[in-house]
């Protein structure tokens, strides 16, 4: 059996719903860049970034990392964890 094979049946089935998430513009621009680099859906990271996080687990190799960090020169990026409950979008008060 070759590992493409042994892969698909370890898969686990979900059930997946549509979302109207939203996300900060450069952030998502950022996200998707990185998904596009490894070859997966943007659900697929997101959901992969999230399952880390709830075990405490560091979700990027450095490899990504410096992916990451390339992204964000590229789409201006300067929002940082310390920033995260602080976002206020445009005209809302």
């Amino acid at each position: 059996m070759d590992r493409r094979r042994k892969r698909d049946e370890s898969r686990l089935v979900v059930e997946r719903v549509q979302t109207g998430l939203r996300v900060e513009k450069r952030i998502l621009k950022v996200l998707k860049g990185l998904a596009e680099y490894h070859d997966i859906t943007l659900g697929d990271l997101v959901e992969g970034i999230v399952l880390h996080a709830f075990e405490g687990k560091a979700p990027f190799g450095a490899e990504s990392r410096k992916v990451i960090n390339d992204l964000r020169r590229v789409y201006g990026l300067d929002l940082t964890a310390r920033s995260s409950h602080r976002l206020k979008e445009r005209g809302n008060g």
